[in-house]
């Protein structure tokens, strides 16, 4: 019975493979659900599931949902046969604490609430003091939210970035640094960063003795060894880590890309070059990530001198 209670990773998917499923049916929650426990969920806190669930597109938080309904059953149904009235508080436990896994996966936001979450100016600058330590995991963990709040680069481009792509170019006053950084469909954009973390990225590589082609995202152990590469789990412990420090227990990485977005567009950025910046196809997915909505109080058409 305590097998039931425990609600393990590994299990979920043995009871999809032995689900009264289509092959086809078997292999999109399998790939779902892979791609989550890839992604460091942990599918016996709903927590977990619920930050994770909220960067997925709507389809993609549907096929997880269906996935878990069905081990949700598989594994009520098993433990409701299995039942004794000494067991009965504990299998009651376990439908309740599947319950909430399934609670947490939102299809479509809340009338009203949207999904998408964002920080302030002095959130940034709190979630980038909880970094202050002298040590090679916080000068590790700054460079990550850097690059992420920074330079609004998705969890995969953030791995897969080498120290080569920090690249100085010319512009009329001298030069900038940017970010050559690979995005989906191996398109290529430029993203400018502040000075002081390209000092910081010069500074990391020096710290690790790193060569142009290494990876700047690097594993620390617990006794400050430092690996070739980081996870986008580790991305998102990092983030989520931090996230925990300012009292916001359900940051994730995508968050700080979001609000890289967000930031510029109330400095004043054109919407067209936050698109760029991003690597958006087009300016109305930007629009999308930003939540604007059309104006019909005030629009462009009002300063058009038409008489």
């Amino acid at each position: 019975m305590s097998q039931l209670i425990t609600l393990s990773n590994g299990s979920i998917l043995d009871y999809i493979d032995r689900a009264p499923l289509a092959e086809s049916s078997k292999l999109k929650y399998r790939a779902a659900l892979t791609r989550a426990l890839d992604a460091g969920v942990n599918f016996a806190d709903a927590g977990s599931v619920g930050v994770y669930a909220r960067e997925l597109p709507s389809s993609g938080r549907r096929c997880l949902k269906s996935a878990l309904t069905h081990w949700h059953s598989a594994v009520a149904l098993e433990a409701k046969a299995g039942a004794t009235p000494e067991t009965a508080a504990a299998v009651q436990a376990t439908i309740y604490r599947l319950e909430a896994l399934q609670e947490a996966i939102q299809i479509k936001a809340p009338k009203g609430q949207k999904f998408h979450t964002w920080l302030n100016q002095a959130e940034v600058k709190a979630l980038l003091a909880t970094c202050g330590a002298n040590t090679p995991k916080c000068f590790r963990d700054k460079i990550v939210l850097g690059l992420l709040v920074g330079a609004g680069l998705r969890r995969e481009e953030l791995t897969g970035l080498t120290f080569e792509a920090v690249k100085q170019q010319k512009i009329k006053r001298g030069f900038r640094v940017v970010l050559d950084v690979e995005g989906k469909g191996s398109k290529r954009r430029a993203v400018p960063i502040k000075p002081a973390l390209a000092t910081d990225l010069a500074r990391w590589q020096m710290t690790i003795a790193a060569g142009p082609g290494d990876l700047i995202a690097r594993s620390i152990d617990r006794a400050g060894n430092v690996g070739e590469s980081l996870s986008a789990v580790g991305v998102f412990k990092v983030v989520n880590q931090a996230g925990q420090a300012i009292d916001k227990p359900d940051l994730a990485p995508h968050d700080l890309r979001r609000t890289f977005a967000q930031l510029g567009y109330e400095a004043g950025v054109p919407i067209t070059q936050i698109s760029k910046l991003l690597g958006h196809a087009s300016v109305k997915t930007t629009q999308r990530y930003l939540n604007l909505d059309l104006d019909l109080e005030s629009t462009v058409s009002d300063f058009i001198p038409y008489e």
